[in-house]
């Protein structure tokens, strides 16, 4: 087998810079983006509140159809396990008045608050991976403070 030369390391090495600072790694959306999006670009506010809460990517937090299960629960609202996207749908449904909207986004906050803890945790015991998590709770933090836009946007 022959050896690589150096011009041979140093253009494999330009290769993988190159791929490691394209969104190669991102094809499947979990990297960050620069975007915002508007709620008023969906064509349900179900829709809109699906893609910002429910999607990781945005809100730092990934939420379980147990997750889900338990916040309704907490909203007052009892909920049988379905997909994702329709036991959200259900909650939405459950969510139509002011007041039950206000619960829901409540119990979700005290859940993702209850994560944050968690991730905070884990960066605080494994430093080098403290980056990694900081982004997630600095993501849950910015769609925690978007709960009060919902409500004057939708009631």
């Amino acid at each position: 087998m022959d050896k690589m030369s150096m011009s041979d390391i140093e253009e494999l090495r330009a290769e993988f810079e190159a791929i490691q600072n394209s969104d190669a790694f991102c094809s499947d959306g979990s990297c960050a983006s620069d975007e915002e999006v508007d709620l008023r670009d969906y064509p349900s506010y179900t829709e809109a509140l699906y893609a910002k809460l429910l999607a990781p990517h945005v809100s730092g937090i990934y939420l379980s159809r147990w997750d889900i299960k338990e916040i309704a629960d907490a909203a007052g609202d009892s909920m049988s396990i379905h997909p994702r996207k329709r036991m959200f749908e259900l909650l939405m449904k459950f969510a139509v008045s002011q007041e039950r909207m206000q619960l829901v986004l409540d119990a979700l906050e005290n859940h993702m608050l209850a994560k944050m803890e968690i991730y905070a945790e884990l960066a605080e015991t494994f430093p080098h991976s403290a980056e990694i998590f900081n982004e997630k709770i600095a993501k849950a933090e910015k769609t925690i403070s978007l709960f009060p836009q919902i409500m004057k946007e939708y009631f």
